[in-house]
């Protein structure tokens, strides 16, 4: 039996390329190169049939080992928690007071971006706490 090991993270979104870009600031991904023959993602976006465009954008990890993050676009608006959110693992390898304090400061970086702080979670052992935000559109993710 094969077993799956790349993956693609989807985004419904209004924005897309907007939302993507946002991403890439808060992960350190790239937007990938335009298909062959295309100067610039614009250049092949405006190809497309009017409807079509813009209706969806891309970034990737630039050392390969991340999954892609894919935005599309999407005429309903975020009405719920989402059901799977991201874990943005910045306190990794951290403990006590330094753990916390690193993630103060990403929340403080991603706030600069346009992310919305919604509760900090104290669980017993700084080192199980974390961080609830939401993204540009209201997506929520956990900084841990």
């Amino acid at each position: 039996m094969a077993s799956v090991r790349q993956f693609q993270v989807t985004f419904d979104c209004a924005e897309p390329e907007r939302v993507a870009r946002f991403w890439c600031e808060v992960l350190g991904y790239v937007v990938p190169p335009p298909p062959q023959g295309f100067g610039s993602w614009d250049d092949f976006d405006r190809t497309l049939p009017s409807e079509d465009q813009g209706k969806w954008f891309a970034c990737v990890d630039p050392s390969g080992v991340g999954p892609r993050l894919f935005f599309q676009r999407v005429p309903e608006g975020k009405v719920v928690k989402n059901r799977v959110h991201l874990c943005v693992r910045a306190g990794t390898g951290l403990v006590g007071e330094e753990r916390l304090a690193t993630l103060e400061a990403e929340r403080a970086r991603l706030e600069a971006l346009g992310a919305a702080h919604v509760r900090t979670l104290l669980a017993d052992g700084v080192n199980e706490s974390c961080i609830v935000m939401q993204d540009i559109e209201g997506n929520e993710f956990c900084l841990d």
